[in-house]
């Protein structure tokens, strides 16, 4: 008897939305329980005029009353409305759905996939991942749903490619082969930092480079063997309908005569060779909207900064904030392009008819999303995470160590608090005035400081389900899940969690490893002082 309740307990499992509601309901509980605590930490910020060390103190907020609820309640639409990887997300799928309807993506998909390895597809994959987050969140929104189709179309489970391409962006983000958006944010935290030491230091934007891009190879390769090896294993054979969609593609061809198939093969020829050709001169054109001093160029770019990274990658650059629309764009003039050689798309009515069929599994990820968002949403305005990440940072500070071991604590404390505040930016504001004078102490330079605030973000990033992103990679895994239980939060981590544990072996590895060798982290960059 007790045997086979168990197993119906076992079986029972909550819809991702279901969850998010209750898990926003519990932190409402917990902020008033650690507000009646008083549970509170501080953090010094430098004053950009003195760069004196001011202190902050962060107190959880107790979001369980009258007017914590109203502000709950009368902030929902403006949540959504705000949430950016929801606008991403919609701007993207504008340009996929075209690609999508057109046929662009299935006929350039099996044209440059289908003779490839899988475990080469799967580096490709996990590398373009990690140099996504060079601008922007592009990777989730566009890489996770192309991944989902690569992986289907070369027979192997669409899940393992929407985890493939989640986990190379989250364990790789920030990590690139050219410094980013997220470098000119961290450089002048850092520099900040190091004034408390030596008023005279300076960072440059391209102080990681080097271990940037060695570090991108790395971890390209190490998450390819989490993959093939464990991931795969762990997700399982997917059955659906696209084997039958395959099989319906064959005997489609067999059915046709040579002289229909030779028409249709030149079709698709052609429909390939306009989007190809639309593809570059686009590709062109972005090009020549970045590059400043021609006439009627740099467009996108933001000339009241005085560097050009800083005018193609800082807050208000419209390249910066407008990439994933210019993407979208690209996908949706390739797929007209493509359709109009290929003759897939008849008219406009035609075409709006097939891109809903994109869009049929995307409504029930859109309520997923609204319960997310205010879980969210929510756990930020108690302060919780804040306080955590505080309490990380006097831990680093009281603890009496130097060289080796305050870079491995600094990671993992660091990393640790990257599970409650996921943003690079916040956590480098609240560990940099301690980390970085620590480390300058300990002749660590303030470039290395840097590099492994990157390292234990990307670490531990993954595995949250406070990451914005998180969202999207989970209802793409039950957009293409088959089985009559819902895919939950616990089992959507549980797909990622080996790859977890090869990150945390590379990044020690080359944390500790670059150190120890004491190669150059970037032009005049040492990680020594």
């Amino acid at each position: 008897m007790k045997e086979k309740r168990k197993r119906r307990l076992k079986k029972f499992h909550f819809h991702p939305t279901t969850t998010f509601l209750l898990l926003t309901i519990l932190v409402l509980i917990l902020s008033c329980f650690l507000a009646k605590l008083n549970i509170q930490s501080s953090y010094s910020v430098i004053n950009p005029n003195t760069l004196e060390l001011e202190t902050k103190i962060v107190k959880v907020k107790n979001l369980l009353t009258a007017d914590g609820v109203k502000l709950v309640i009368g902030n929902a639409a403006n949540n959504l409305a705000s949430f950016s990887a929801f606008i991403n997300l919609i701007v993207a799928l504008i340009g996929l759905s075209v690609a999508h309807a057109s046929g662009f993506i299935k006929a350039f998909i099996r044209r440059n996939t289908l003779n490839l390895n899988n475990k080469v597809i799967t580096f490709i994959i996990i590398l373009l991942g990690i140099f996504s987050s060079l601008v922007n969140d592009v990777g989730y929104v566009v890489l996770i749903p192309l991944s989902a189709l690569i992986f289907a179309a070369n027979k192997r489970s669409p899940l393992l490619g929407i985890t493939t391409a989640f986990c190379g962006v989250s364990f790789g983000y920030g990590i690139s082969l050219f410094a980013g958006s997220l470098d000119v944010a961290l450089v002048e935290l850092t520099e900040k930092a190091a004034y408390l030491v030596d008023a005279n230091y300076h960072v440059a934007l391209l102080s990681n480079i080097f271990v940037m891009i060695a570090s991108s190879i790395v971890l390209a390769i190490v998450g390819t063997i989490a993959i093939e090896t464990v991931v795969v294993k762990r997700i399982g054979r997917y059955k659906s309908t696209e084997e039958l969609e395959s099989t319906m593609d064959l005997t489609y061809l067999i059915t046709l005569d040579d002289k229909e198939k030779i028409e249709q093969e030149y079709l698709t020829k052609k429909g390939l060779r306009n989007s190809y050709i639309v593809g570059i001169i686009m590709i062109i054109v972005f090009i020549y909207m970045i590059v400043p001093g021609l006439p009627n160029s740099g467009l996108l770019l933001d000339m009241g900064e005085s560097t050009y990274v800083r005018q193609l990658f800082g807050e208000n650059s419209y390249f910066q904030s407008g990439f994933t629309y210019l993407t979208s764009i690209w996908f949706l003039a390739t797929g007209l392009a493509y359709a109009f050689g290929a003759k897939t798309i008849k008219n406009d009515k035609d075409l709006i008819e097939k891109i809903s069929v994109f869009y049929k599994d995307i409504g029930g990820l859109m309520i997923t999303i609204f319960f997310f968002v205010q879980f969210v949403a929510v756990f930020k305005k108690t302060n919780i995470g804040v306080v955590i990440a505080c309490w990380g940072a006097d831990l680093i500070n009281s603890l009496p160590v130097s060289g080796i071991v305050l870079i491995i604590l600094s990671l993992l404390i660091m990393s640790f608090s990257g599970l409650f505040l996921t943003s690079a930016v916040s956590k480098w504001t609240i560990f940099s005035p301690v980390v970085v004078p620590m480390m300058m102490q300990s002749n660590i330079s303030p470039e290395f400081a840097q590099f492994v605030l990157r390292a234990a973000d990307s670490m531990s990033k993954g595995i949250t389900p406070l990451l914005a992103y998180f969202i999207i990679y989970l209802g793409y895994l039950n957009i293409y899940n088959t089985n009559k239980e819902p895919i939950t939060i616990r089992k959507a981590i549980s797909f990622v969690m080996p790859y977890f544990s090869f990150m945390i072996l590379a990044w020690l590895v080359i944390v500790i490893g670059w150190y120890l060798v004491g190669l150059p982290l970037g032009p005049e960059a040492m990680p020594t002082l």
